[in-house]
C-alpha cells in the first residue's frame, strides 16, 4: 500500500470507517470505532504506511500496518505488520 497522510477530520473518520484489523494483539470490526472509544473524537492528522496483510480496507486485504492518528496534543499509534502481534499506543507530545 502506498502511504497515506491525510489532515482533514472528516476524511480521517470516513477513512478509519473502512478499516478492518484481524489477526493478533489488536483487532477490531471498524478503525474509527476503536479511535473513537480511545477518545479521539475530532483527529487533525493520520498517517497510514507499511503492509499488513491482515489488515483490512474497504474489504480488502493488505492494508497499512501502521496508523498514526493525531488529536492536538495526544497520539494514537497501532502498529503490526506480516508476523508480528498487532499493538497500540498513546502518547502525548509537548
Amino acid at each position: 500500500m502506498e502511504p497515506v497522510s491525510i489532515a482533514d477530520p472528516q476524511s480521517i473518520m470516513e477513512f478509519l470507517a473502512e478499516v478492518v484489523l484481524k489477526g493478533e494483539g489488536l483487532t477490531t470490526d471498524n478503525l474509527m470505532e476503536y479511535a473513537m472509544d480511545e477518545g479521539f473524537m475530532d483527529p487533525i492528522y493520520l498517517s497510514a504506511k507499511g503492509e499488513d496483510p491482515e489488515a483490512f480496507y474497504k474489504g480488502e486485504a493488505n492494508a497499512w500496518a501502521v496508523y498514526q492518528i493525531r488529536e492536538w496534543k495526544r497520539v494514537l499509534i497501532i502498529s503490526g505488520g506480516p508476523g508480528k502481534q498487532r499493538r497500540m499506543q498513546i502518547t502525548e507530545t509537548p
